[in-house]
């Protein structure tokens, strides 16, 4: 079966619905009901508990509780590198903006201006910069960290579809990620701006960040956009600057020149929050 073929039926869902539900029911505290949910969850997928601040699943009274678990100190230690991975996961793409072309999949690449929500200007910031789209599953780690210092600017919360954002739904729907719906945030760094997009897709329930708390919902059907140019946000690499409640897909870019990735990365490949991402390139 092709990939479109797969996907097809993503296309006659209520994924709108599916997803209020799974939210739902995720945040609600059901005692034992809940820990079984855990427990179910955690073997299905495999979960390290160990590496949990609190790693006994009773301890959790939500659904959202567990999946928001925070990280023993210690377990995701810095490399000494410009950029750092800012997340568990898996990479989905990475590499050179072509022009303002972004690479998805074989036959799919979306445009800088469809994923920061129509804003041109905003968008030409980054054209022949770099990108990396990076993956997480249902048993990673869902707090986002930042890459590098940076400044908050903005914030944008573009509505959209919620299609999966896993790798055969990457591969099958075209323009994923822009079409998506998604918080974009954008950032000012000693190396330039740099915006970190939160993808969201079907049953993430929400997507919430350090500075606002819960963006969505409410999910409405109108852009809604966050300035802080009054305000000094200021956060530190390896600082967390969000979650997912339920995964979902990071997409980060950079202005040029280009940035120079890990020479050990590529499609596919796990990755964890810490490693070495890029370094920016010496002018």
């Amino acid at each position: 079966m092709s990939d479109r073929s797969a996907v097809l039926p993503q296309y006659l869902f209520p994924k709108q619905a599916l997803t209020n539900f799974a939210g739902w029911v995720a945040g609600k505290e059901r005692g034992a009901v809940t820990t079984w949910i855990i427990r179910r969850f955690v073997d299905k997928y495999g979960v390290d508990m160990n590496e949990a601040l609190e790693p006994d699943i009773a301890h959790y009274k939500s659904f959202n509780q567990f999946f928001t678990r925070e990280l023993k100190p210690g377990v995701r230690p810095l490399a000494d590198t410009d950029l750092i991975c800012p997340v568990d996961g898996a990479i989905s793409q990475f590499g050179a903006i072509e022009g303002d072309q972004i690479f998805q999949a074989k036959g799919h690449n979306y445009s800088t201006t469809a994923l920061v929500g129509g804003d041109a200007a905003l968008a030409a910031q980054f054209a022949h910069g770099s990108f990396a789209t990076l993956y997480l599953s249902p048993r990673d780690y869902h707090r986002i960290h930042m890459p590098c210092d940076g400044r908050l600017l903005r914030m944008i919360h573009v509505p959209g579809e919620l299609f999966s954002v896993n790798p055969t739904t990457a591969r099958g729907v075209p323009g994923l990620f822009a079409r998506n719906e998604r918080v974009v945030c954008v950032f000012e760094s000693a190396h330039g701006p740099f915006v970190l997009v939160l993808v969201g897709a079907t049953i993430v329930g929400s997507m919430a960040t350090v500075w606002h708390g819960v963006v969505n919902p409410p999910r409405g059907g109108e852009l809604r956009e966050w300035r802080y140019d009054d305000r000094r946000i200021e956060l530190r690499k390896g600082e967390e600057m969000g979650r997912f409640l339920l995964g979902s897909t990071v997409v980060m870019l950079f202005p040029a020149p280009a940035v120079a990735f890990n020479s050990e990365w590529a499609p596919t490949r796990p990755i964890r929050l810490g490693e070495a991402m890029a370094n920016f390139s010496k002018m």
